[in-house]
């Protein structure tokens, strides 16, 4: 099932004007809002599909805490790069929930895809803003996603509570929700910007498959990205992926604190704009050069 699902229908009489003349800023927000409701009743449909998908996700855990015993027996350390064996584990599992906001499967693909059949074109003759459109489908899936999941996610977390050590304190914690918003916001756009390609390239899997590929290990999904030699510690973390699962999981141990924090923070916030604008920019000007062609 494709992940760029079809536009719901909307009352001729809806005041809001058409897309790219957007008057009255009220009505624009009811006009996604709606996109956001309809799309929300449609992902419950599929709660089902996302407790048991949360189950078996976790299904790898048990492995990979084997794993990890096994590498710190062997190093015969208790500490490797800053982290415990437990607080590893701990890691392990909040990237879980790191991906849980930024991952955004079938996103640039579909983006491609529209591009290259020439359905993009209804978001052309209909009130309706490709990017606005999109995000606002993405966060009613995000948000369903996440309550059919709780129960899941905290019998997990329940059964493993003995990997952390300690709890983050009120502030640490609404930065650690924050940081999960903005990765959010930087996993949509970036993953938009990357499906904006296929305005210029007629095929592009195999970009989406390097990109995203690289983008697992390199935004600390794998590992933390303590754990590499230094130079690339110092070269991965002046880049925007760590902030897609590394960054809000090392918030939430409290390995990120005081000014580090704030900065970490704000250094998040201007990828998330970077990436909005970026993805603006290229949707606007491959605009320019879209055919219509196909369906």
């Amino acid at each position: 099932m494709s992940y760029v699902a079809e536009p719901p229908r909307f009352d001729l009489n809806d005041p809001a004007p058409a897309s790219g003349g957007d008057l009255v800023p009220g009505s624009v927000w009811r006009k996604y809002y709606r996109v956001w409701r309809v799309s929300l009743a449609e992902r419950m449909t599929y709660r089902g599909d996302f407790l048991l998908g949360t189950f078996l996700r976790f299904l790898p855990m048990i492995t990979t805490i084997l794993l990890w015993q096994a590498i710190y027996d062997g190093s015969g350390q208790s500490s490797l790069a800053g982290f415990t064996y437990n607080q590893m584990i701990a890691y392990l599992l909040l990237v879980h929930i790191s991906r849980m906001f930024s991952s955004m499967p079938g996103l640039a693909a579909g983006i491609a895809r529209e591009i290259r059949d020439g359905t993009l074109k209804k978001y052309l003759i209909q009130p309706l803003d490709l990017l606005g459109y999109l995000i606002s489908y993405r966060a009613a899936h995000k948000m369903t996603y996440i309550v059919t999941a709780a129960v899941p996610y905290g019998i997990i977390f329940f059964l493993c509570r003995g990997f952390f050590d300690t709890m983050p304190s009120g502030p640490v914690f609404l930065a650690y929700l924050a940081s999960l918003i903005l990765a959010f916001l930087i996993g949509f756009y970036f993953e938009a910007a990357v499906g904006m390609v296929g305005f210029w390239f007629l095929e592009v899997t195999s970009v989406l498959y390097i990109v995203m590929t690289l983008n697992y290990f390199i935004s600390g999904q794998m590992l933390p990205l303590d754990l590499l030699p230094p130079f690339w510690v110092g070269v991965l973390k002046a880049m925007p992926f760590q902030y897609m699962a590394y960054f809000p999981a090392v918030v939430f141990l409290g390995k990120v604190q005081g000014p580090d924090l704030i900065w970490g923070l704000a250094i998040e916030a201007f990828w998330a704009i970077f990436f909005a604008v970026l993805a603006r920019v290229l949707y606007s000007r491959g605009l320019r050069r879209y055919g219509a062609y196909g369906g």
